[in-house]
């Protein structure tokens, strides 16, 4: 059989929760759904450091944070270099793969390739401060009337404001990356095989679906944000008049309005997703049976929970993911068709590249989930540790290990601990930390964080427990100059 293809569809800031395969009730995802049951979903898939840039670093690279060299946005850290020299769009390309992004990239200087052969992409607002136009813009502004804008419904790109579209649905920039992504397929050298990235800017705010997706979900019934019994000092009047603000306890009406906005985004995307594939199955039959999808986001979003916005958090609604892996349809459906491995962005490269056939470069850190696909008992991680620097506020740097049953969370720069037991209080709403029955599962997690830090050598260790350097930025080594192996 030739060589498969690859769709890798990424979306942005997309929580692990909002998928009706994980069982939420209020959410209309039908293609990712139906995807899901055709291939294998992982329950516990986390981003290390969630948030975009180190995200994708760490996808793109199949590095963890600290060998990719970004540990959040913020302080102390870095764009995204352009000189790993191993990616996974470049392992692709140099296997003979037609390799194509669509949509947000989100890398260092605009036009860095990071592998590609190919780029349309779709950066929101972030390069007209630099005067340049992404591909989505320039196609849009020969759309419409001079002096329209994509951002003329007024919502901010960190706001938890939201509203309709203000434009025609084919305008959306959720449309005309799937437009793109359908093109792709006509368009490619059908001699060879292709590994395509659709990456999707949203359900990233602005919250501005198309109308119909925005009038799906404001008069619904809609999940009420889950605040925790420790949240209180994330009720913060002050900061939660910012529309951009990163925490408060906001209206009743302001987050539905915000959820019924994020719902609809979601919504557009899983349509367009459908879209996608219907083409590809009905245009190109024999390569779409010879296809691999994978799905995901590059962390997730609040939504008001525990009175928080946005992401950088530890929480479930900003580190957990979904994650979706979906075999060619000649290979089968999986024997295990969820997993509860815990599983992060850096094993997406490996993944790739151990079902194309390619050797895996020796600098990636992650796994290749295909043994997991196959039900097989092998030797997987206990737990992932992730971390974000310091960005909204100096306390909400932290540090984080899971295995998606437990969970222990380090704010460094305030020394307080918090543990969960996600088994019996998914919603994180009882912090366990000070629970004296608790006492020696708290010791284990946070001897599990000590061994991280202790790994690096950083000094981030004293007396055997978690130690913050005060006033200085946690940084890696290779935030300059890459790893060599």
């Amino acid at each position: 059989m030739s060589a498969p293809n690859f769709v890798f569809i990424m979306v942005d800031q997309m929580r692990g929760d909002c998928l009706g395969a994980d069982g939420n009730g209020y959410i209309d995802t039908p293609h990712l759904d139906c995807l899901a049951s055709c291939g294998t979903r992982f329950n516990h898939a986390y981003s290390a450091v969630p948030s975009c840039i180190p995200a994708r670093a760490c996808l793109m690279t199949g590095q963890n944070q600290w060998n990719a060299g970004i540990l959040g946005m913020g302080w102390g850290q870095c764009h995204m270099p352009n000189d790993y020299p191993h990616t996974l769009a470049g392992e692709m390309s140099k296997a003979g793969y037609t390799t194509h992004m669509i949509g947000k990239g989100h890398f260092h200087p605009y036009h860095a390739s990071m592998g590609f052969n190919s780029m349309e992409l779709e950066e929101s607002s972030r390069l007209q401060n630099q005067g340049i136009l992404d591909s989505y813009r320039s196609w849009f502004y020969a759309q419409v009337p001079s002096g329209v804008t994509p951002d003329d419904h007024g919502v901010g790109f960190n706001s938890w404001l939201a509203r309709p579209w203000h434009q025609e649905e084919r305008l959306h920039q959720t449309a005309w990356t799937a437009t793109r992504a359908i093109d792709f397929l006509a368009r490619h050298d059908k001699s060879k095989p292709f590994f395509l990235n659709v990456s999707f800017a949203r359900p990233h705010s602005p919250y501005v679906p198309p109308q119909c997706y925005w009038d799906r979900y404001i008069d619904a019934e809609l999940p009420e944000p889950v605040v925790g019994d420790w949240a209180a000092m994330h009720d913060d009047p002050t900061t939660a008049v910012d529309t951009d603000a990163w925490r408060g306890k906001m209206k009743d009406r302001d987050i539905r309005r915000a959820r019924a906005g994020y719902f609809g985004e979601i919504s557009f995307i899983d349509s367009q997703i459908g879209r996608f594939i219907s083409a590809f199955r009905r245009q190109y039959h024999e390569a779409f049976a010879n296809t691999w999808f994978i799905f995901t986001s590059d962390h997730g979003d609040m939504q008001g929970d525990h009175n928080l916005w946005r992401k950088t958090y530890a929480y479930e609604g900003s580190a957990r993911i979904p994650f979706l892996v979906v075999p060619p349809s000649t290979a089968g459906k999986p024997a295990c068709g969820v997993c509860d491995k815990v599983v992060e962005l850096r094993d997406v490269m490996p993944t790739v590249l151990a079902a194309a056939g390619v050797e895996i470069p020796k600098t990636v850190d992650g796994q290749s989930v295909l043994p997991l696909l196959a039900g097989q008992d092998v030797d997987w991680r206990k737990y992932l540790h992730g971390e974000h620097c310091r960005c909204y506020h100096d306390h909400n740097e932290m540090h984080y290990v899971t295995d998606g049953r437990r969970k222990l969370i380090w704010f460094p720069r305030t020394g307080q601990e918090q543990f969960f037991d996600l088994e019996q209080d998914p919603g994180e709403l009882r912090d366990l930390a000070a629970d004296s029955s608790r006492k020696e599962d708290v010791a284990l997690w946070r001897g599990y964080l000590t061994e991280e830090l202790a790994a690096r050598d950083c000094g981030w260790v004293k007396d055997g427990k978690p130690f913050c350097i005060e006033g200085e930025p946690l940084v890696s080594p290779y935030r300059d100059k890459r790893r060599v192996v």
